[in-house]
């Protein structure tokens, strides 16, 4: 519950979260994580970032459990120095959890999902070199390390090293994304450093306690790069899950799925007068969620127990982001994988029992 001050007779409101401000320098390498995109590696991308941020106070009980992360938005731009690939421009949420916190110094680490506008995408007739998106708009995913020192009470100088992913998730194709491991060095310009808090970290009610899950998604994948069409994917989930802890529910469930892409594959190679297989499949699953108040960042590992046309490995990884809008009701964006390869996003809504 929330502290309470002597002779008062409420709870004590949490101090204001103060801003943060930094614009950053980046410089990057490509990866060549296939063979497909090694001819796009040569050059050297560089960029910058502003970012704004506001370190948590403990206005939410969940601040307290990770020990008051600062919670932000970065805006990038990359110029890949490739005419063939271009400029980015993306947009990033994140969290930022530090790990060694002091009145001078704050080591920490980061992660954030946004979206990436990619000027040069594939086209088979103007920029067929292309292959690492097809698309102009993209996901992005933010990863990092950093260490910001204060060199006065409000400016501190930051450095880090991370990684930024772009990909559509093979919407379109082709979609071998791109990796690029970063140096950032910049500037943070502190509100109030150290900045107020008040734990109010109470244990939730839900802990210890079993919820059901009941949900539908729905998504689209092209094929391959001859075939233009999107096709739309679908899938429907049924979950129990338990609350083990202040940051934790673990899940288990099953799942079908319909993708109709597959359909036409089978349409182009199999023989004539031959019976196609069902290419409708269905999965068990285990499943983590890390919790954020609402917000919460899902994993799961699922094995299909029901898949007459192998179109793919055994087993299926999905990562994503769900948000509860009321206690029933919740949305989810995540990212289906094989093997590592995206295989589609997710757009998903349903409700919790």
């Amino acid at each position: 519950m929330p502290q309470q001050a002597a002779g008062s007779v409420g709870p004590v409101a949490a101090p204001r979260a103060p801003l943060v401000v930094g614009l950053y320098a980046q410089g990057s390498i490509i990866i060549a994580h296939t063979d497909a995109i090694r001819h796009l590696v040569a050059s050297h991308p560089t960029g910058f970032e502003l970012n704004l941020q506001r370190q948590t106070t403990g206005a939410a009980p969940w601040h307290g459990w990770y020990k008051f992360p600062k919670m932000g938005l970065a805006l990038t731009y990359y110029d890949f120095h490739n005419p063939v690939l271009g400029h980015v421009v993306a947009a990033s949420p994140y969290i930022s959890k530090s790990f060694s916190r002091g009145a001078k110094h704050d080591f920490s680490f980061r992660l954030g999902a946004g979206l990436a506008y990619l000027t040069n995408p594939y086209n088979q007739d103007t920029n067929h070199k292309n292959t690492i998106a097809s698309s102009a708009l993209n996901a992005t995913i933010q990863a990092r390390f950093e260490y910001d020192y204060a060199l006065t009470p409000h400016l501190g100088l930051l450095a880090g090293f991370g990684l930024n992913h772009y990909s559509n998730g093979s919407t379109t194709k082709p979609n071998f994304g791109v990796n690029l491991p970063s140096v950032v060095l910049g500037l943070n310009y502190h509100e109030q450093r150290p900045a107020p808090q008040t734990n109010a970290a109470s244990d939730p009610a839900e802990v210890g306690r079993t919820f059901y899950n009941a949900s539908t998604s729905l998504g689209y994948k092209q094929r391959s790069e001859g075939d233009l069409q999107k096709y739309l994917v679908n899938s429907v989930t049924a979950a129990v899950g338990r609350r083990v802890n202040r940051k934790s529910n673990l899940l288990a469930g099953v799942e079908g799925f319909l993708d109709r892409s597959l359909k036409a594959q089978l349409e182009d190679t199999t023989r004539a007068g031959l019976r196609q297989p069902d290419v409708k499949k269905a999965g068990v699953f285990v499943g983590h969620e890390l919790l954020f108040g609402r917000l919460a960042f899902v994993s799961h590992l699922g094995f299909y127990v029901y898949a007459p046309y192998k179109s793919s490995t055994a087993y299926y990884e999905r990562l994503g982001l769900k948000y509860h809008f009321t206690r029933v009701l919740f949305g989810a964006i995540d990212l289906k994988i094989h093997r590592g390869a995206a295989d589609v996003i997710e757009f998903k809504v349903g409700a919790r029992l």
